[in-house]
């Protein structure tokens, strides 16, 4: 079920990555300007303006507690890639 709400975000978007952040994130910030510099899009979904209930199902989802949540949007199958951490790594691969 959880699966299903980020797969139909990213079947809307039309961007290289979905990027799930929240309000005065330093990592977020980042990862955006990392994306930017590298000549990639993105849709941001901040969680502090959804529902309260999407962060819970992407954590749910993913295992991942912190913002960033990062999905590689690029290819047929969704790719979960990590924080901003995991994206400066998958990104220089």
């Amino acid at each position: 079920m959880n699966e299903h709400i980020v797969m139909k975000q990213a079947e809307e978007s039309e961007s290289d990555f979905l990027v799930y952040t929240g309000t005065f994130c330093g990592y977020c910030t980042a990862a955006k300007r990392l994306l930017t510099s590298k000549g990639l899009s993105f849709d941001e979904i901040n969680f502090d303006h959804e529902d309260h209930d999407l962060r819970s199902q992407v954590v749910e989802l993913t295992g991942h507690r912190t913002v960033p949540v990062i999905f590689d949007n690029r290819e047929e199958t969704l790719v979960f890639v990590g924080g901003f951490d995991e994206l400066s790594r998958y990104l220089k691969s």
